[in-house]
């Protein structure tokens, strides 16, 4: 393995050009600037201080940018992740606690951990068993929950309650609390940032509500009017330290760090292919990615960052400000690293409900009702899953959401392998072609034949299925049965279970004196029959490429038999 397998951000630079610069150096600066109030709102979401959010976007950011065979996905906080960590930490320690921070950054140096090994070892196909619907399902729960969380910060009081419904109570029974200014500075940084949006107004419309909120505060004193701020934030960069390595708590870790590590790369994986199909001049390789974020997390860990991963919208900005390669994230972490060192006095008086706006309005477009509405249209089987999944991370919680979920996707998996699709084929006349007599009129369908294709691979899991299925549909035909084919183009795969399988089929075509003839084998199954006895079983005679060819060669054995028959009787 060269350098350049290992470090891609050096194969970037082949063709690189001034132009590429000027693309890497305006979409660095935008997405850094779009980073100091993004990573201080979601290091909120994780309940940490505003600064941790500032220390996860610098060395996660830079090793990404050169281990990451991406060119545009910007590393960093995301909302998702940060739920994730505070629904993970927080029923271990109290939130904003020194220990809980302590837990947080453990947490990172774990899921960089998982990602790394799973790049190692070529697992990021297991990520492929949460399917799209049961992800859509989650991620809109998780939306809503982040929101309604931040309820406290737009009308300025404590909220209690752990789940949204009882927030909901008590924001309702707390009305009359609600400090008005709050509420009305959050509402106002909600309709700027819509505006914005809508409009399409080039302005990084975080860091504009996060000026007027800080230019606001200060120029009337609503600090002084009960107006909640973020205050001191400690200026200097994140200083060299060992995450907490305590063997109990790294055990209750675990299962929201392979959660995260789970989460955190589909969603990066998403949208760095979705980027890597609009440019075509590079590949996303999935496994190296895993590797890119495992290191960025372990390294971010050690500089008291929480866990980060791609995230969507700064993905994009970098793309449309004109991001050419890694280099961009590197130019963004530097930005930070200026802030921390000279420009967090600037911050003092951000009030929080301003920050609870950016969150909000990052989180609304993870709502997908359109994936809700395409799949009670298209598939009801997954639009039950979507719901489920979203039910039950609304009402009990973010992990048993994805366990939900998880569970769900096999289940599906189990039960759409388990019983796959097949086909009974007639002829089309006057041709030598056969469709499914389920799907086609005016099929020939002739009674003394039965011909089967079956659409899966065939293995343990359906084996039982086809055999009792093929059992069924012979006995249904008996006695005027004369030949079985098996069209076995779609079958890409068997194992022992299937073998044993076809043996019974056979052996129920030899009771009742049925031809059996396969079409359309496959290479590597071809080696199975082979090496399982079962060609050799069979008769090489009774194995042909086409449908036809099968029919052809029954209809002329049984006319050799049937003038045999004649010329014996014959006196």
């Amino acid at each position: 393995m060269n350098l350049r397998s290992l470090f891609p951000l050096f194969s970037s630079f082949d063709t690189y050009s001034k132009t590429d610069f000027k693309g890497d150096l305006v979409a660095g600066l935008t997405v850094g600037v779009m980073l100091i109030p993004q990573g201080m709102a979601y290091a909120m979401i994780a309940g940490l201080p505003p600064i941790y959010g500032l220390y996860a976007a610098i060395v996660p950011l830079v090793l990404y940018a050169i281990l990451g065979t991406s060119r545009q996905l910007a590393v960093g906080p995301v909302a998702m992740v940060a739920l994730l960590v505070a629904a993970g930490v927080s029923t271990m320690a109290e939130v904003g606690s020194e220990q809980y921070i302590a837990l947080a950054i453990t947490l990172a140096l774990l899921v960089g951990i998982i990602q790394f090994l799973m790049g190692v070892l070529k697992l990021g196909f297991l990520v492929k068993f949460l399917s799209h619907p049961v992800i859509s399902g989650f991620t809109s729960a998780a939306a809503l929950i982040i929101g309604i969380n931040q309820i406290k910060h737009l009308v300025g009081i404590n909220l209690k309650g752990e789940h949204i419904h009882q927030i909901l109570i008590e924001t309702i029974r707390s009305i009359h609390a609600i400090h008005w200014l709050t509420l009305a500075i959050g509402f106002f940084a909600i309709l700027i940032l819509f505006s914005i949006k809508r409009f399409k107004v080039p302005v990084p419309g975080a860091l504009a509500v996060v000026f007027l909120g800080v230019l606001s505060v200060w120029l009337f004193g609503w600090a002084d009017q009960g107006v909640k701020i973020i205050g001191e934030i400690p200026k200097g960069l994140p200083s060299f330290a060992l995450p907490v390595l305590n063997l109990a708590l790294l055990q209750q870790l675990l299962p929201i760090a392979f959660t995260i590590a789970f989460i955190g790369f589909m969603e990066s994986i998403a949208v760095a292919k979705a980027i890597q199909t609009k440019h075509g001049n590079y590949k996303v390789i999935p496994n190296q990615e895993l590797i890119a974020l495992g290191i960025a997390n372990i390294g971010g860990a050690f500089f008291q960052a929480f866990p980060t991963t791609g995230g969507f919208s700064r993905t994009a900005v970098n793309d449309q400000a004109g991001a050419k390669t890694g280099l961009a994230s590197i130019i963004s972490a530097g930005l930070i690293v200026l802030t921390l060192l000279f420009l967090t006095p600037l911050f003092y008086y951000l009030p929080k409900a301003v920050l609870a706006a950016v969150i909000i309005m990052a989180v609304i477009g993870l709502v997908d009702l359109k994936a809700a509405k395409r799949l009670w249209k298209t598939d009801r089987s997954d639009f039950w899953m979507l719901l489920s999944t979203f039910v039950v991370t609304l009402a009990i919680g973010i992990e048993e959401g994805i366990l939900t979920g998880v569970v769900l996707s096999l289940g599906m998996v189990i039960y759409r392998t388990s019983e796959p699709h097949y086909a009974v084929l007639g002829k089309i006349p006057g041709k030598p072609h056969y469709r499914n007599l389920a799907r086609f009129d005016d099929l020939e369908d002739r009674k003394e034949g039965l011909i089967i294709r079956f659409d899966a691979r065939l293995y343990f899991a359906n084996a039982s299925f086809f055999e009792e299925t093929i059992d069924g549909l012979i006995r249904e035909r008996l006695p005027l049965l004369k030949f079985f084919i098996l069209d076995a183009d779609s079958i890409n795969g068997i194992d022992s279970s299937g073998i044993h399988a076809l043996e019974q089929v056979y052996e129920t075509c030899e009771k009742h004196h049925i031809n059996f003839y396969v079409v359309g084998l496959k290479g590597p199954v071809r080696d199975q029959f082979n090496r399982s006895g079962l060609y050799q079983k069979i008769g090489e005679d009774h194995f042909f490429f086409r449908i036809q060819h099968a029919v052809d060669y029954f209809d002329s054995k049984k006319n050799h038999i049937y003038q045999k028959y004649i010329l014996q009787v014959e006196p």
